[in-house]
């Protein structure tokens, strides 16, 4: 990604203290979501070291990952495969727990929404610990697909372990 992009892309992640609990530093994305020129660019960047990796489904972790998950589908011409908190979807779904910077939870995927042919990408907004990453991985992997990469597009510096997601082909466009 070129400097101007990141620099841009700095400037609208307002940083609010203490949300949803005290001590966290949350990233709010709204002022990207109302710029879409620069939203755009973010997309476009996100979805360009997978373009010609035969993609054939994206999950998008809840739920902010749906926000850039569904327009890099449609770029890629990949199905959308939505990853929820528990309890949000009507089929039958596996589960994957994980731990947060600020507590544990899980994420659910419909069944047979991936077979064994499915070639996955992973996308979510922001990288911290990784374990909502690395669980949806898991939740991949637990129904015979295949990880192909991950893309994000921030990462907090120094909060991911580095062996959570070892081996993976994780692509951050900027550390925050």
């Amino acid at each position: 990604m070129n400097e101007a992009l990141s620099v841009r892309l700095e400037r609208v992640l307002r940083v609010i203290s203490d949300f949803p609990k005290p001590g966290i530093r949350f990233r709010d994305i709204t002022l990207l979501l109302a710029d879409p020129v620069l939203l755009q660019e973010v997309l476009t960047n996100m979805t360009a070291e997978f373009a010609s990796r035969d993609i054939s489904h994206v999950v998008g972790i809840e739920s902010r990952g749906f926000l850039f998950g569904v327009p890099i589908a449609l770029g890629l011409q990949a199905a959308f495969v939505p990853a929820r908190k528990p309890g949000k979807l009507p089929a039958p779904s596996v589960r994957e727990s994980f731990f947060l910077e600020y507590g544990s939870d899980a994420l659910e995927i419909h069944a047979d929404s991936l077979t064994r042919n499915s070639r996955v990408l992973i996308v979510d907004d922001i990288l911290a610990t990784g374990g909502t990453v690395a669980a949806a991985c898991r939740l991949v992997e637990r129904l015979g697909a295949s990880v192909v990469g991950v893309s994000v597009m921030g990462e907090i510096a120094g909060l991911c372990e580095p062996s959570v997601l070892t081996g993976r082909d994780v692509r951050v466009l900027v550390s925050l």
